[in-house]
């Protein structure tokens, strides 16, 4: 059964409002007054679908009818797949519309549905993806859960619970109460903590008990897909730098190298598809999503830092370009999404036959042939061919006789012509919302790119993203989830506040403007009262209308923000000396302990913020003058478990009281409140940091 697994210039999606103009529709559907691309691909369906909004409960409940609640995304392959099977189908939207209130919802505008679902998906099959389609009471209690449905299949799910309310509601009741009651109790919280003081005993236990799921060939976990996980890996660089472990370094860079070698990868223009449907990471789901993009930056440069590994800041730089041409909108916001699908055939777009390879290449076809394994064996079971290399270039440089320079001139004349090619073929649509969370972690990928690589434009270009969601996505109060021209979306989540402190906080520490610190600081106040929770841990949005009320705790595709939260606090209590949100750090912290030892893999985020207990935590604090430059020539070094902040003036904020001498720029290097005495080179301080026995020398 298919679903999108959980685990010339680009047009932005808008572009199917033109091409659609002119027709007149059929069917028209209370979705046509939506912003959201997704929901628009369904305002001309037969199905008379509504949004998520309490008219449509209202009518549910006052009709007693059972709600058909379906949930995607616009660059969802199956999803576009259901739709023209079933949801264009007049016989199925009979069924829908007689015995149903139907609701479309756009996942990535309302994550807290799409958890709450998914979360009783995966109770009732063990999984979850896109399309979801949920039948519901009235009260929104699940009593089916499914993803994709050829429409027999459809048709005979709607039938049998449409029959069976009618003559069996009590038993239908029962069971969606129990169901119910099993996604609230997945959002229980531990009740008891363990404290921290084996910290480095839990992260070692855990690490081992994951290692043994590596695949120590293909690099990533073993398993039939595969997804890259940024922040596990993110976690297992610093443990690697910290432990000096050559197998966690090793596994890192290995699964780096397979990823970015891998089809998952797109050599010709550059970006990340969403996962690897085989366990090679040759053939993609076709997918490119913005948050993996923005994590996978941050990783590869973050990597590069510690490795030098030139295919990593290549990818680096590859991604950037792709990202910037393809997913920026005018104003310095992202977009969300490309679509899978072109032309109505998954992967379109990327895929090649050997024909369009060899017009184009022409006299250079072999080579590429050769290094992007373009052989028979390889062809696609549906035809065509997805590069993928298997050898570093300079490897396949070397084995063919051709220095490092001209093998690359050969592959950018390789990837200008196909990308030439390909602009010829009718492109993905773009999902041009600009979501809140997803551009914040682009700010944290371009400034560890800017932090590795010493290069201005990844500075800018964060602080460009950084403006326009200040503009955009903040009204002075509040922010917003996401922003779309002429939307009118309200909903906001932790994970905005969360992430966009944290990158508020990132850009403080490389540019040392101290609005920078106060956005961050205000956006931490605000997700500290508008989400605390009696638990201890902070609840994922404001709502009351869900069955539950969600608290995440392990990371999913997104960092888990309550992790976000508790760095916060922790990295912002040392700047303050603020001991009540270094207690509050802690305290969340103690309650992912048994997470951490039993399935690190999916507390990569807590994790690293356990690294700072585990090992001594350095604070370098750099002030006067020339504090940027020297925070600038200190970035140049791989260190884990420090603070690393400076200042140009005097300044208030607790860590740097007493520190600013005119006409001088000390650095301090301090640990639990021990200091040494301020030094002025750089030198200087690196032998203060070794004889703190920092790893890194």
């Amino acid at each position: 059964m298919g679903s999108c697994k959980n685990g010339g210039e680009s047009k932005p999606s808008s572009q199917l409002d033109g091409e659609t103009a002119n027709r007149v529709f059929e069917f028209t559907n209370d979705l046509v007054d939506e912003s959201s691309p997704y929901l628009l691909q369904h305002a001309h369906n037969p199905v008379d679908w509504r949004p998520w909004a309490p008219d449509a409960l209202d009518t549910a409940q006052k009709t007693d009818q059972l709600i058909v609640l379906s949930i995607g995304y616009s660059s969802c392959h199956w999803c576009h797949v259901m739709e023209e099977e079933s949801f264009e189908d007049i016989e199925v939207a009979a069924l829908m519309n007689e015995n149903f209130v139907n609701i479309k919802v756009d996942r990535e505008e309302r994550p807290d549905l799409d958890q709450v679902y998914q979360t009783a998906l995966k109770l009732v099959s063990g999984n979850g993806g896109w399309p979801l389609n949920a039948i519901l009471l009235p009260d929104g209690k699940p009593v089916y859960l499914g993803t994709y449905h050829t429409k027999e299949e459809w048709m005979a799910v709607l039938s049998k619970f449409s029959s069976e309310y009618k003559n069996n509601p009590d038993k239908i009741k029962e069971y969606a109460a129990l169901l119910t009651e099993g996604v609230q109790d997945f959002y229980e919280l531990p009740t008891s903590t363990k404290g921290l003081t084996d910290s480095r005993v839990i992260v070692e236990s855990g690490i081992a008990k994951w290692s043994n799921s590596w695949d120590k060939t293909w690099g990533g976990d073993t398993g039939n897909q595969k997804f890259v996980g940024p922040a596990k890996l993110n976690m297992l660089l610093d443990y690697g730098v910290l432990e000096n472990d050559e197998s966690a370094e090793h596994h890192v860079e290995l699964t780096l190298e397979k990823v970015a070698m891998g089809g998952i990868y797109d050599h010709i223009g550059g970006g990340f598809f969403r996962y690897s449907t085989d366990p090679y990471w040759k053939t993609p789901h076709f997918e490119k999503m913005l948050y993996d993009n923005a994590q996978l930056i941050q990783i590869y440069a973050k990597a590069y830092q510690v490795m030098s590994n030139p295919l990593f800041k290549d990818v680096v730089y590859k991604t950037f370009g792709f990202l910037k041409d393809e997913m920026r909108n005018p104003n310095g916001g992202y977009y969300s999404s490309m679509d899978a699908d072109s032309n109505g055939k998954e992967g379109g777009y990327y895929i090649w036959q050997k024909d369009d390879l060899r017009s184009v290449l022409q006299e250079g076809y072999p080579l590429f042939a050769e290094y992007f394994n373009i052989k028979d064996e390889e062809e696609l079971q549906e035809g065509g061919f997805v590069p993928y290399t298997t050898m570093q270039g300079s490897a396949f440089a070397d084995a063919n006789d051709l220095s490092a320079e001209e093998f690359n001139k050969k592959k950018e004349t390789w990837e200008k012509a196909l990308v030439s090619h390909r602009e010829s073929r009718k492109r993905p649509s773009i999902d041009d919302k600009v979501i809140t969370s997803w551009n914040a972690l682009l700010i944290d990928g371009y400034i560890q790119a800017y932090r590795t690589f010493d290069d201005q434009v990844f500075l800018t270009e964060a602080q460009k993203v950084f403006d326009f969601l200040m503009s955009h996505n903040y009204d002075g109060k509040r922010l917003l989830h996401s922003f779309k021209e002429e939307g009118s979306r309200q909903e906001v989540f932790l994970e905005d506040y969360a992430f966009m402190a944290k990158s508020a906080l990132g850009l403080y520490e490389v540019t040392l403007k101290p609005n920078y610190l106060d956005v961050a600081k205000r956006l931490l106040n605000m997700a500290m009262a508008r989400f605390t929770d009696e638990s201890g841990m902070y609840a994922y949005s404001e709502s009351d209308e869900l069955i539950t009320k969600i608290i995440n705790i392990p990371d999913g595709v997104l960092p888990s923000a309550n992790a976000i939260m508790a760095q916060l606090l922790f990295k912002i209590g040392h700047m303050e000396y603020n001991k009540g949100f270094l207690q509050k750090s802690d305290d969340m912290l103690s309650m992912t302990t048994n997470g951490i030892n039993e399935n690190i893999e999916f507390y990569g985020t807590w994790a690293s913020l356990m690294l700072h207990k585990a090992y001594p935590y350095l604070e370098i604090v750099v002030v006067g003058e020339n504090a940027a430059s020297v925070i600038s020539e200190i970035d140049n070094y791989p260190f884990s478990n420090t603070l690393l902040v400076g200042s140009l003036t005097e300044s208030d904020l607790s860590i740097f009281d007493g520190r600013y001498v005119e006409g001088e720029t000390f650095i301090y290097v301090c640990e639990n409140k021990t200091c040494k005495l301020p030094v002025t080179t750089i030198p200087d301080f690196l032998k203060q940091m070794a004889s703190f026995g920092h790893p890194s020398f």
